[in-house]
This record gives C-alpha cells, sequence and structure tokens, in this order.
C-alpha cells in the first residue's frame, strides 16, 4: 500500500501538523483531485472536513490544480506552481504534476475547512509525561 506525508494547515491559527498516512488514511485520498473536501475521520480528526490543497512526488515535483491527470508533464509556463520569472515575460519549460492523487505523491497538502469539537492541538498535542 502507498504512504503519505499529510502536511496540514490550520488556517485559524497558521500552524501546520504533520500526518503519516498509511493504509486506510493513505486509500481515503489516492484517485482525489485538488480542491476535493475529504472527510478527517482517517486520520484521526473526527467531525472534521479537509480540503486538498496540492502536493508533490518522490522527485519533488508539484502538482497543478489546472492539469487534469495524475501524470507528470513538461509545460511551458510563464507563472504559477514551481516557477518564479526572472525577469518580465520569461517563460520556461518545468515539469508538473496532474491534479490527482496518485500513488506516486510523497506528500499531500491539506486545510481544514470544518472544524470538530476537540481542538487541533488538543488532537496532535502528545500525551503528557509520567
Amino acid at each position: 500500500m502507498v504512504d503519505f506525508k499529510v502536511v496540514l494547515s490550520d488556517p485559524k491559527t497558521g500552524l501546520s501538523y504533520k500526518i503519516d498516512a498509511t493504509g486506510a488514511a493513505a486509500g481515503a485520498l489516492l484517485g482525489k483531485k485538488i480542491g476535493t473536501e475529504v472527510d478527517g475521520a482517517p486520520f484521526g480528526l473526527n467531525g472534521y472536513k479537509i480540503t486538498i490543497t496540492g502536493g508533490s512526488d518522490k522527485t519533488g515535483t508539484p502538482a497543478r490544480p489546472d492539469l487534469p491527470g495524475n501524470d507528470r508533464r513538461n509545460l511551458l509556463i510563464s507563472d504559477g506552481f514551481g516557477f518564479s520569472a526572472a525577469h518580465e515575460g520569461e517563460r520556461r519549460r518545468k515539469g508538473q504534476r496532474g491534479n490527482e492523487v496518485a500513488a506516486d505523491f510523497v506528500q499531500v497538502n491539506a486545510k481544514i475547512t470544518v472544524y470538530g469539537e476537540k481542538s487541533v492541538a488538543e488532537i496532535f498535542t502528545p500525551a503528557a509525561a509520567e
């Protein structure tokens, strides 16, 4: 099965949390597109809804929300994800990934859109030491 690192951002506090998604949690993300809202229960976030905002594959190639499919393509781009022009009008051919989460992904970025009963800090705070 595939494993993902999910970087979950909390818009209220501005903090982000890393979740190692394996098994059923990783399966809940496979085939989903950037911008899709997913239930947070497989990640231990009962009552939460999270939205996929991006990701990258094993080589660090970023995913574009406007590129359909899950394969890598070389696009001629002038601005946007994975490219910042050095001078006005510059365009460059860059490798980009499609917007569908596939098994090649290593990291999936997401943000919280609907909050549950427990606060996020309570969920991710490690248990108190003895």
